[in-house]
């Protein structure tokens, strides 16, 4: 049987490799480990249980608004796409649910694609709402603003398209829904500032109370662009306020490349934590803006130093009691999309692991004593730690590939889909 389009043989072959290599590596961890008083199984069976959603539009080529770059074999549609996130779902076994964008992934039946994602092994996460784009036949045109903006007539517009999402969403099996505008004015004077925060407000509770019982609404807050001189919801202090407002099942969506420069983002993660409001990650990297690198590529110490907060989070609430949603976001231009997708999410996997191999305990009694280089240390030690063997032998406990990377170049997949798929359009500018 062939799953998701790479056959067993070719996984077993390339594992069949590599496997008395992982065993001789993962055997010295655990031993290096266990002197350290951390279990190596304990940390492997949290890191199996890590998911980690794939954006539908992150499997397509990227853009700037310069140009876009296509590659042979890339989707074109929705169905497409699903088939692409199951080859990283078949390989790294940490992304078992995809996050689609609407209307870039409207189908006439959404049953249909629901059936189609199981068929591939895969569900659908939070679904997200553009009202940052006009569409071909829209009414009333987004460019001054939607969810606040000064015409009622377009609020309402927005509004129904996020309801819309919703109802889709229900279909497909999602639990939440992401909402991020791009209001905001690029000259001072252009809007009323406290006016368009209020409209949001009157906006935003009009898509909460058409929000299932068991569903979230994710507030994703972003700095600047495309509006630069101000964004209605720009920083996290707006969006907790405006998630305390709406009600308990409005949360805050932390994407890492959203904040001002030397923002310390892990502090920001257990504010959001401590008042009940941390409702998911978009995971990415950054150089100097909101650049959507791949995660873990520029600075992967915070990415663990965001999951230390997470773990210490955990703790506080209870497993039952905390359960941020995380998903990639980011713009592959230069790069396979999937091969980018594999490594990030086996980034944010590793951030994990190494943040579970942190002696908590320790940790603590020299923050109590205020012992500054020995809870410094305490914990580094956990992020020097080469996790490499626990990520390896996580994925393939799960039946997946030790090196997904090398194994979908040897499976073909790309040059495959070069042949069965559409070309794509060589000039084009932006996101896809």
């Amino acid at each position: 049987m062939e799953l998701a389009g790479i056959p067993p043989e070719v996984i077993d072959a390339e594992n069949k490799r590599r496997v008395e290599a992982l065993n001789d590596e993962y055997d010295s961890l655990g031993r290096a480990l266990h002197r350290r008083g951390r279990a190596i199984d304990a940390i492997k069976d949290k890191v199996k249980k890590l998911a980690v959603a794939i954006p539908t539009w992150g499997v397509g080529t990227g853009g700037t608004r310069f140009a876009r770059f296509p590659i042979p074999g890339e989707p074109s549609n929705i169905f497409e796409k699903i088939e692409d996130c199951a080859i990283i779902q078949t390989l790294g076994r940490n992304t078992p649910t995809v996050s689609p964008h609407f209307p870039w992934d409207e189908t006439p039946d959404p049953v249909e694609l629901r059936d189609f994602a199981v068929e591939h092994g895969l569900g659908f996460d939070a679904v997200n709402s553009n009202t940052f784009q006009d569409r071909a036949g829209q009414a009333r045109s987004y460019k001054y603003g939607s969810l606040t903006h000064a015409d009622e007539a377009v609020r309402d517009q927005a509004i129904a398209h996020n309801i819309s999402c919703i109802e889709t969403g229900k279909k497909l099996g999602s639990k939440a829904i992401t909402v991020w505008i791009a209001d905001g004015t690029n000259f001072p004077g252009q809007s009323d500032m406290t006016g368009a925060l209020d409209r949001y407000l009157d906006s935003t509770a009009d898509i909460y109370a058409a929000l299932p019982a068991d569903w979230r609404l994710f507030i994703e807050h972003k700095l600047y662009e495309p509006a630069f001189y101000s964004t209605v919801i720009s920083d996290w202090g707006t969006s907790v306020l405006c998630a305390q407002q709406l009600g308990p099942k409005a949360q805050c969506l932390v994407d890492l490349g959203h904040h001002a420069p030397s923002v310390n983002i892990e502090q920001i993660v257990a504010r959001l934590a401590r008042f009940g409001k941390l409702g998911g990650f978009h995971f990415n990297d950054s150089k100097y803006g909101d650049d959507d690198l791949d995660t873990g590529s520029i600075n992967p110490h915070q990415l663990f130093l965001v999951f230390n907060e997470l773990i210490e989070a955990e703790k506080r609430a209870g497993a039952d009691g905390f359960h941020p949603a995380y998903m990639l976001d980011q713009s592959h231009n230069v790069t396979d999309p999937i091969e980018s997708l594999m490594n990030s999410a086996a980034a944010v996997a590793a951030a994990y692991a190494r943040a579970l191999c942190v002696d908590r305990n320790a940790l603590a009694d020299h923050q109590s004593k205020n012992d500054v280089i020995m809870a410094f240390n305490a914990l580094r030690r956990g992020y020097d730690t080469d996790v490499l063997p626990i990520l390896a032998m996580a994925r393939y406990e799960a039946g997946g590939a030790i090196d997904p990377i090398a194994t979908y170049r040897a499976s073909g997949w790309r040059a495959r889909k070069a042949q069965t798929r559409k070309v794509p359009e060589i000039a084009s500018a932006g996101i896809v």
